[in-house]
């Protein structure tokens, strides 16, 4: 009697203790019945590292380990910086050099005329080669400002007073013709330009005292007249790319008037399939990106959104990091799920708050690279993003899932400092692990016939690969 009463609490034992490891445990299912946006792919931008690329060996190797599919993160898009010409401006007042854009559009005194002039910003046009070479499937052209010449203030960094637009109405078939007869241009000489996009965050200052950058400020009615004379300039001259914009810095609800004048313009809306925006300001109000997505999607379903620039800002973060990488890796997976975005891109590649950064004459990946290449490399252009559930809410384990065929690709990040035991489900059949943590770097650590379930080590990210 006493054996079996041994027996029994021993079973009650073994019971008790299994129910506390379930509890600790969380579950991620993936529906692949339930579909939200066809996916289109991942880019990068060119400001303001490409023109300050001298070498030719050190420009290919960065092109390789962006766009490359085998041996790089395989990006698909290259958005190229239409400078504005504060590089020849003699009167610039942007401190920083390297922020000064060179524009193919100068001035001949002999001639006394503006000119184009396609040698220039040669490095810049160099990596875009390049990047398309190695994969790139389609260019953006973007501006972040006119050229100083067509400005009221004679500079691409703004106005003299804060919240003035620096483009006068008369000049705006002048800058249309002047980013419509570059963007022929390059399509003439085989780059596979698929969209221009001529404004770049409208709703900031741009101007005044601070002069940081190229930029120039538009109220929505002033950003949507210039729109739309791109729009209008573009069918009547058959051009074979897209226009974009207006590529707006925020997307939280003070700012939705530009959003919805946009949409309400029947101009933009018979010539627009995109609106562009950026994912500032947003990395930690999960509320403010959900409000905006869902108000997004039930306003306007036919349109889509791309997230067409983001960096860590402020950069608090050591870049060198996985805990920069983890950051990143968040904020995409808010962009795809909460903002449904169909493309996402990161604002600069090679810099202190990019992908890659020349340290003492290295290249060195920061954890950022890593992160991306979790998304990149798997993440396939055509994919559709498909349903999770995550049985806990606290952002201790994030995850998105997408379907491409019989491949279902699964991208978790384990934000917490210990390990994260997950039981998995909707995730039968033939699989690959793949793992970023501190000591390694995108690493197949797995593969099976049937997954039931992972351990996530501490601070790492994960993608699943499942053939179903």
């Amino acid at each position: 009697m006493k054996s079996f009463i041994c027996l029994i609490l021993s079973f009650l034992q073994v019971c008790i203790f299994n129910i506390v490891k379930i509890g600790k445990t969380q579950t991620i299912g993936v529906n692949k019945y339930m579909e939200y946006q066809t996916f289109e792919g991942f880019g990068t931008s060119s400001a303001w590292w490409s023109q300050n690329i001298d070498d030719e060996k050190r420009a290919d190797e960065i092109a390789r380990l962006l766009y490359d599919k085998e041996t790089g993160l395989g990006l698909r898009t290259y958005r190229y910086n239409i400078g504005a010409g504060e590089k020849e401006n003699p009167d610039s007042r942007i401190g920083d050099v390297a922020r000064r854009a060179e524009s193919f559009y100068v001035f001949d005194e002999n001639t006394g005329k503006w000119e184009y002039d396609f040698t220039r910003d040669a490095n810049a046009v160099r990596m875009m080669k390049l990047a398309v070479k190695y994969g790139a499937e389609e260019v953006i052209l973007f501006c972040n400002s006119p050229h100083y010449s067509m400005t009221v203030s004679g500079h691409a960094s703004g106005g003299f007073e804060k919240m003035e637009n620096n483009l006068p109405p008369e000049r705006y078939k002048d800058f249309a013709e002047y980013v419509l007869t570059i963007a022929d241009y390059f399509v003439s000489q085989g780059i596979p330009v698929k969209a221009i996009s001529p404004i770049n965050e409208p709703q900031w200052d741009w101007g005044g005292e601070w002069v940081g950058q190229e930029g120039c400020h538009f109220d929505v009615k002033e950003c949507i007249d210039l729109l739309e004379t791109f729009a209008l300039m573009m069918k009547e001259r058959k051009s074979p790319y897209e226009l974009r914009g207006p590529e707006s810095g925020q997307l939280t609800e003070e700012y939705y008037e530009y959003i919805d004048s946009f949409m309400q313009s029947k101009i933009l809306r018979e010539f627009c399939s995109y609106y562009s925006g950026h994912s500032y300001w947003m990395d930690g109000n999960i509320e403010a990106k959900r409000n905006t997505g869902n108000r997004f999607r039930e306003m306007y379903p036919d349109m889509k959104f791309e997230m067409s620039e983001w960096c860590e800002m402020p950069l608090t973060i050591d870049s060198t990091t996985i805990e920069s990488g983890l950051y990143m890796a968040n904020v995409i997976i808010q962009d795809l799920t909460l903002l449904g975005a169909v493309s996402w891109s990161s604002w600069t590649a090679v810099n202190g708050d990019g992908l890659l950064d020349i340290t003492d004459g290295n290249l060195v990946k920061y954890g950022r690279y890593t992160a991306y290449s979790h998304f990149t490399k798997f993440i396939k252009p055509g994919s559709v993003r498909i349903d999770v559930m995550n049985s806990k809410e606290d952002g201790s384990v994030s995850c998105v899932a997408f379907r491409n065929g019989s491949e279902t690709i699964c991208v978790l990040v384990n934000n917490s400092a210990e390990s994260a035991k997950l039981n998995l489900t909707g995730l039968g059949g033939k699989y690959e692990i793949y793992l970023s943590d501190k000591d390694r770097t995108c690493q197949k650590t797995e593969e099976g016939s049937f997954l039931h379930g992972t351990v996530m080590p501490p601070m790492s990210i994960e993608t699943i690969i499942v053939n179903q």
